[in-house]
């Protein structure tokens, strides 16, 4: 932990040096909900030496929460939260674990983190909503309610249902009918998948005629 100025006053911040590819450092307010929720987690660690992974988690509005997870095991690591948690000896401990003293600003936590690839399941729905612009939330609360977080936690099945929703939302100003923006997602994303054709580009293909033939109808 450390002490930074803010705004002529004293504000103690957690950093957490991660050891991976590169040497990162996590910085954050020692009051916020991410620094809280990751304490709460690593004071269930009894060895550092071991890799974790390290998840960032939006809750609602602007807060964000830690998750971690043993990088092994992929199992998530949690304690429950309580109002009467004694964060001074949760920091204080987790800092004797990491081989730190007991000074009122103890030295830096490090963590091992093994860098984790996005799930091929999870980079196909990202790539997609990011080129329909497709709210995020709608895809979290699409995810909440087959109660998972992830996409990469659904069979295929599921994943082409979430596209294929995503891709009519679009283009439910795109065309006059909704039964042709289905059809012709069908012969140019669905066939065309099936024909060997990168989806995205299936996707941007059928997004780009939709948009010529309704410029045509205007």
């Amino acid at each position: 932990m450390i002490t930074k100025e803010f705004q002529g006053k004293d504000n103690i911040k957690l950093e957490i040096v991660v050891s991976a590819d590169e040497l990162y450092v996590i910085r954050t307010s020692v009051e916020t909900n991410f620094a809280k929720s990751f304490l709460l987690a690593a004071s269930c660690i009894q060895n550092f030496d071991k890799p974790l992974i390290i998840a960032a988690t939006a809750g609602e509005k602007n807060t964000v929460f830690c998750n971690l997870y043993d990088a092994a095991t992929k199992t998530k690591i949690k304690r429950e939260w309580s109002k009467d948690i004694d964060w001074a000896s949760i920091i204080h401990d987790i800092q004797c674990l990491l081989g730190g003293t007991s000074s009122t600003i103890p030295p830096t936590p490090k963590l091992s983190v093994v860098p984790q690839a996005i799930h091929p399941q999870d980079l196909r729905v990202r790539n997609i909503r990011i080129l329909l612009d497709y709210p995020l939330d709608l895809v979290k609360e699409w995810l909440r309610f087959q109660g998972v977080e992830l996409p990469s936690s659904l069979p295929e099945e599921n994943i082409d249902e979430l596209i294929k929703m995503m891709c009519l939302a679009w283009a439910s100003d795109k065309c006059e009918h909704p039964n042709h923006a289905q059809s012709t997602y069908q012969k140019q994303v669905i066939d065309a998948v099936t024909q060997g054709v990168d989806e995205l580009t299936a996707v941007k293909t059928w997004m780009q005629q939709l948009q010529i033939s309704k410029a045509g109808v205007v």
